[in-house]
């Protein structure tokens, strides 16, 4: 035993944060060797609990350098420590094993895409894990996926089926390895195997599953293949009859698809990559990111129609980064994922082999378990800033810190489903889980709520809910038999952005969306809010458009168009010569119906939705009559203005401003008029103006006018923090022209960045404003 002196002191410290599954005991321990400390570290079900006794010095330079120099995928959220009297029990530093005294506190780690040190490892046929698909070590690897509850340690993961052979066995008791406690830690010998199957499930035996998946697809096969949070089915994505066989099978018409690439080099053939997307590409995360395509991509034409961007993400695993390696491989393949429409990804084999028989010709299989399904993450850099669309692997459990938030369940949204708990102050968003209103999905649902809470050893007595009484996820949180507090929609967009961004103080909120249960009767989605954490106030909005048919508009976008010439014209705005030659392509009957409908106000209830409007004006100048997929119409007109403002520019002219809008007053409320664009519209097509420049000046008008509206907002209430959210803040032209507009007048803006502005984001805020004290 050490023997205490004026010189020698003992700390307790406790570190709390993302440090399980980083490797931050070896990290600790090397520290603590090299500054010649005695004592112990440990992983509890609070964090990290050290205790060190050395000299003064020493002690302070290690407690400094403990913050400053962790792990590269550690995140200190909190420190503390405690001067004890009696040194510790040990003449040198050790690593003891993990106890688990108290309810789980620590956050859990996310799944980390390769390290560089496995990859050259897989790539060396010298290394004894040459080639083989689940090499992993403490910086990388799957983490959340097969966790079945903390301490993060092997026997509470799938990984408890493997015993480690006396190799890795070293290597996890290794203080000085870099597999020292890597949990999936395993090798060709005593790890997970790979298997390769016909689309009936029959074992095909081969010396190289990879291989024979690699030439498969390079033959224009459509390949099933099992990975880290699920199953991906995988084409060529450089072939358009591949990709044409896939949109077949997945009854997919036009949704666009995401590709994997193997590295940034080959990321760069296909697209336009700016340094800020470079690091989101590279990061630890490899989420999808959105990138502007290269006019000579050399990919099939059918992967993103009428878009100018693609989804790329490089190999996350080692198993992706093998199969793109092989010289049969295709350059880029398709990874959407392993499910049929508005169904949860597949995780296990018989149940792929089961749900996926139509969609694949063939099937690579591992015999590891995935405990959690997670899909990709989606991101993309907007207003300079990287933004998650779709937060998933790589990001999902990390905690959000929420400032003075009870302990409760919030349920999200019924579209792009999350939901979150809320434990010490730290705010857990689910991965995405997807369209509640399908009944596989709502059991995945529920699943996850419970794996979560057992996880984390939760139990919260209190809910939150959207106001909208029909949604799943409404009607399961008042099932829940607990203090259930419903949250408006838009007022929990308003609240994730404040929730991320420790917002307390009341804001102006724009929130331009689809569609949310309103207040007053209508359907709420273009709002100017004041709110804080404890309510807000309508104070501007879009004006209203009937919603012929309900939600059967969103996906029949020629209906808002109508609706908006109704609007303007009236009956007589519906009629043959009015009507631009595309929508005269609607059959006369359809027409006459929703004309009957908006003249007696049938089934077309009000709405200020920006998403819809967007709808009318995509449908009016012919971009897109008919929606196969969630916000195709908006993101195809984004793409014309974007081709206008690019023609523009390399012409070295610039594109110019909007129409002019139109702000008007009524009770006690700015509203951005929508109805001349309907004029606007049809005067600039028969003067031949394209459809690509009306585009341009309707997203400017938007932007102008919303500019426009605030500005009478915060000169009356004096008001100048502003958030930006909702689903059409994904729209690039739509949010850089807002956010420069709001601060050249001198507005501070905040909008989501870790935290999706659309309804992924939604639970959140539910949660942050049910949650105020």
């Amino acid at each position: 035993m050490q023997t205490a002196d004026k010189s020698t002191q003992t700390l307790a410290i406790h570190i709390n944060g993302i440090v399980q599954g980083v490797g931050f005991r070896p990290f600790v321990y090397k520290l603590a060797t090299s500054l010649k400390l005695a004592g112990t570290v440990s992983n509890a079900g609070d964090g990290v609990h050290i205790i060190a006794t050395g000299s003064t010095s020493s002690l302070l330079d290690f407690t400094q350098r403990v913050q400053l120099e962790a792990p590269p995928m550690a995140d200190i959220s909190s420190i503390a420590t405690e001067e004890l009297t009696a040194p510790c029990d040990h003449n040198q530093f050790i690593i003891i094993d993990s106890r688990h005294q108290s309810a789980a506190t620590v956050p859990i780690t996310p799944d980390i895409a390769i390290c560089s040190d496995c990859l050259q490892e897989i790539s060396a046929p010298e290394n004894r894990r040459w080639g083989y698909p689940f090499t992993n070590c403490t910086n990388c690897g799957p983490r959340f996926t097969i966790i079945e509850k903390i301490p993060y340690d092997r026997p509470y993961t799938s990984m408890r089926h493997f015993p480690m052979c006396a190799q890795c066995e070293q290597e996890y008791n290794d203080p000085l390895d870099r597999r020292f406690h890597a949990q999936p830690n395993a090798c060709p010998t005593c790890g997970p195997q790979l298997s390769w199957h016909d689309r009936n499930g029959l074992e095909i035996t081969t010396e190289d599953c990879i291989g024979s998946a690699a030439q498969s697809l390079a033959e224009g096969r459509i390949v099933a293949i099992k990975g880290l949070g699920g199953f991906h089915l995988a084409a060529d994505a450089t072939s358009n009859e591949a990709v044409a066989l896939l949109r077949l099978r997945k009854k997919r018409p036009a949704k666009p698809f995401a590709i994997m690439v193997r590295n940034q080099e080959k990321a760069r053939l296909f697209c336009s990559i700016s340094d800020k997307e470079s690091n989101l590409l590279t990061s630890p995360q490899h989420p999808i990111v959105l990138l502007d395509k290269k006019s000579n991509h050399h990919l099939a034409d059918n992967l993103a129609d009428g878009l100018g961007m693609l989804g790329v993400m490089l190999a996350y695993t080692p198993l992706h980064a093998l199969l793109l390696d092989h010289p049969a491989a295709p350059d880029a393949l398709v990874m959407t994922s392993g499910n049929a429409t508005d169904e949860p990804i597949c995780t296990q084999n018989q149940e792929a082999l089961h749900r996926l028989q139509n969609f694949a010709d063939y099937f690579l299989l591992h015999n590891r378990n995935i405990v959690t399904r997670v899909d990709d993450s989606i991101a993309r850099v907007i207003g300079g800033k990287a933004r998650l669309l779709r937060r998933g692997r790589g990001y999902t459990p990390v905690p959000v810190a929420v400032a003075q938030t009870s302990d409760m369940l919030a349920c999200g949204a019924e579209m792009k489903n999350t939901f979150c708990i809320i434990r010490n102050n730290e705010a857990y968003l689910s991965q995405h889980i997807g369209e509640l209103s399908h009944l596989e999905c709502f059991d995945f649902y529920t699943e996850s709520i419970s794996h979560l809470q057992t996880i984390l050893e939760c139990t919260p007595q209190k809910v939150a809910c959207d106001l909208h009484p029909d949604y799943p996820s409404t009607r399961y949180a008042n099932r829940l038999q607990v203090n259930c507090t419903p949250v408006q929609h838009h007022h929990a967009h308003t609240g994730a952005v404040m929730a991320e961004h420790g917002i307390e103080q009341p804001v102006l909120s724009v929130i331009l969306d689809g569609t949310g249960f309103g207040d007053d009767s209508t359907i709420f989605g273009g709002e100017i809010y004041i709110a804080d954490r404890k309510g807000y106030q309508r104070k501007g909005r879009l004006s209203h458009l009937p919603l012929p048919g309900g939600d059967k508009a969103a996906q029949e976008p020629w209906r808002m168009a109508l609706a908006l010439l109704f609007q303007h014209f009236g009956r007589q705005g519906l009629n043959q010569q009015t009507l631009p030659h595309w929508l005269q392509t609607v059959s006369t009957y359809k027409r006459e119906a929703i004309g009957q409908m908006l003249e007696k106000g049938i089934n077309s209830p009000l709405t200020s939705s920006c998403g819809r409007l967007f709808d009318a004006v995509a449908a009016l100048t012919g971009t897109c009559l008919e929606a196969t997929y969630e916000g195709e119409a908006a993101m195809l007109l984004e793409q014309q203005a974007q081709l206008f403002a690019t023609e523009q520019r390399a012409q070295n002219r610039e594109p110019g401003t909007g129409y002019s809008p139109v702000p008007a007053n009524a009770q006690d409320m700015v509203i951005l008029d929508s109805l001349p664009l309907a004029q606007w519209v049809l005067d600039d097509l028969n003067q031949k103006v394209s459809p690509q420049e009306i585009a341009y000046r309707f997203h400017w008008w938007l932007i102008d006018g919303i500019g426009m509206l605030v500005e009478k907002v915060r000169k009356k209430y004096k008001i100048n923090t502003i958030v930006l959210c909702g689903g059409s803040m994904q729209n690039k032209i739509l949010f850089e022209g807002l956010d420069t507009t709001l601060r050249e007048k001198e507005f501070t803006v905040y909008s989501g960045e870790k935290i999706p502005v659309n309804d992924g984001g939604i639970a959140l805020g539910q949660a942050y404003i049910a949650g105020a004290p």
